[in-house]
């Protein structure tokens, strides 16, 4: 490559996201049928909800470090799918992306993807991925 040519591979890119993944022996069905419970989440996620109530008719309500938010919850069982979202800026909703797929010869295959937000520092982030996954993993093969 010419001098002062960049690779489009070695190019510097803004990432807006940060995505993990673990390994389990539990069936992606029990994964989902937990993660679609959020009420569970402050067992796993603790870093993102102290508390969570409410109900699908009514609504779900979160709760971290005294500050309340409206909670969404999306599920969508046939395809491993579990989102929780929140308002992050007016007009505008993200948050956990959550998927748990069949793992080749039994298991399962969890992805959890988390927007970046202003300031993050993506290692962290990374970081509390991992720590969530792996209670998540322990709490759904501990049932």
């Amino acid at each position: 490559m010419a001098p002062g040519i960049v690779s489009p591979c070695a190019r510097d890119v803004n990432n807006r996201t940060k995505t993990q993944s673990i390994e389990s022996q539990a069936d992606p069905g029990d994964i989902v049928a937990l993660l679609a419970d959020p009420t569970r989440i402050p067992d796993w996620a603790p870093d993102f909800a102290d508390e969570v109530t409410g109900a699908d008719e009514s609504g779900w309500r979160a709760r971290k470090g005294g500050r309340d938010f409206a909670l969404r919850v999306v599920t969508n069982r046939d395809a491993g799918a579990v989102d929780y979202l929140r308002q992050i800026a007016p007009g505008r909703q993200g948050g956990a992306y959550i998927r748990a797929v069949p793992r080749p010869g039994g298991g399962s295959v969890v992805v959890m993807t988390l927007p970046l937000v202003p300031g993050a520092e993506p290692t962290a982030i990374a970081a509390t991925l991992q720590k969530e996954l792996s209670a998540l993993v322990s709490l759904v093969e501990s049932i």
